[in-house]
């Protein structure tokens, strides 16, 4: 079996395998003809390249007199489900790979941790497959950080930009909103994540550096991981009993925290509003001027977002932090509009300043905090 990356099968995660598992079980996207097909990915594209100078206009992040040199290559792929699946594999397999190397030298150096490894690897690449077919039908859009170095994305890069043709024809249909109007509003959503990592150059090495700490701190007794799992999965059937006093059940990020990890969850959440609220602040901001019907579209994606689901779907949105993600849209986006109503745009985009500007999650919740630590410290 070829591999990710050319890299083994063996070790704690089975990642083909986990491949194999999330192609099999995700469901088909809506029908198409071919012909429809083609025309679907060619305005996307379009759209991916109006949208960029769209962004780069209203947010004013990126000089205009900066040498395109400058900027790093930011490839747009438009995909299918399962381009989607084996983009993200990837992706967690280079980020993950420093915590499962620590896991595997320790499980190897017990008894039987051989045998182990190899079954328990399987076993998580399925689960992993199960949990990527769930979220491959439902992304619209992806700006992929930390995608390794390839064919599609040269070393330099600082990430490139995943549009899901299939979900996006799903969800325009479902919402019966026009396709054009509905794909170029998507585009601006996540061409703003791409303007947010080239035009600031010390973001990517951030975050990653913030996620590699929150991974580092995670207890690597391969017992204790395999017991934490045991309680999501417990959690996600239901059989296991809500905390005390009616409290809801624990995501799977919050069952492998440690105080240390809680600490740096802190600030990656801060820094996930922002990111995701600046996105969707520039979204309907750019929208009037060049999204004819987005007050509808507007509408229609916020009443599907609070629709009621399955409970399959409400547990899986909880156990995977889904629920967290989206308040982290909302309370992002709170923040940049109070924001920029009090210091405009070029205030707010002293945020981007460096890590030290960036809000806290205190200040997501206070906007007007944030403004008095960075603006009148700098101003004094």
């Amino acid at each position: 079996m070829t591999s990710i990356g050319g890299a083994s099968t063996s070790g704690m995660v089975d990642w083909n395998l986990a491949v194999a598992t999330a192609t099999r079980l995700v469901r088909p996207g809506p029908e198409v003809t071919r012909e429809e097909a083609r025309e679907v990915v060619a305005e996307l594209r379009r759209h991916a390249k109006a949208a960029e100078e769209h962004v780069r206009a209203y947010t004013r992040m990126i000089p205009e007199d900066r040498d395109p040199a400058d900027t790093p290559d930011t490839p747009v792929l438009v995909v299918d489900r399962a381009g989607w699946i084996k983009a993200n594999v990837a992706g967690f397999r280079e980020l993950l790979s420093p915590l499962l190397d620590k896991m595997q030298e320790r499980r190897s150096g017990s008894t039987g941790g051989t045998v182990l490894s190899s079954v328990g690897g399987k076993v998580t690449g399925v689960e992993l497959g199960m949990l990527l077919s769930f979220l491959a039908s439902r992304i619209l859009g992806q700006y992929e950080t930390f995608a390794p170095a390839g064919r599609d994305l040269p070393a330099d890069s600082a990430g490139r930009l995943l549009l899901v043709a299939p979900n996006i024809v799903h969800v325009e249909r479902e919402l019966d909103v026009s396709p054009h109007d509905f794909r170029l509003w998507v585009c601006l959503h996540e061409e703003t994540h791409r303007t947010q990592f080239t035009a600031v150059p010390w973001l990517r090495d951030h975050l990653q550096g913030e996620i590699q700490s929150f991974l580092a701190a995670t207890e690597v007794d391969p017992s204790t991981v395999v017991e934490r799992l045991r309680e999501a999965a417990q959690a996600l059937t239901g059989s296991r009993p809500e905390g005390e006093q009616g409290e809801p059940s624990p995501s799977l990020v919050e069952l492998v925290q440690t105080p240390e990890q809680r600490e740096i969850l802190g600030r990656l959440t801060a820094v996930m509003s922002l990111l995701e609220g600046h996105a969707d602040y520039v979204m309907d901001g750019v929208g009037p001027d060049v999204v004819p019907s987005v007050a509808e579209i507007r509408e229609k994606f916020q009443q599907r977002r609070a629709r009621g689901a399955s409970r399959l779907d409400l547990a899986l949105r909880k156990l995977l932090g889904l629920d967290a993600k989206l308040r982290q849209y909302r309370d992002g986006e709170r923040f940049v509009r109070a924001v920029v109503d009090q210091v405009g745009m070029d205030g707010f985009n002293r945020v981007w300043t460096s890590p030290n500007t960036l809000p806290t999650k205190a200040e997501i919740a206070k906007p007007a905090d944030w403004v008095a630590r960075v603006h009148r410290k700098a101003d004094s």
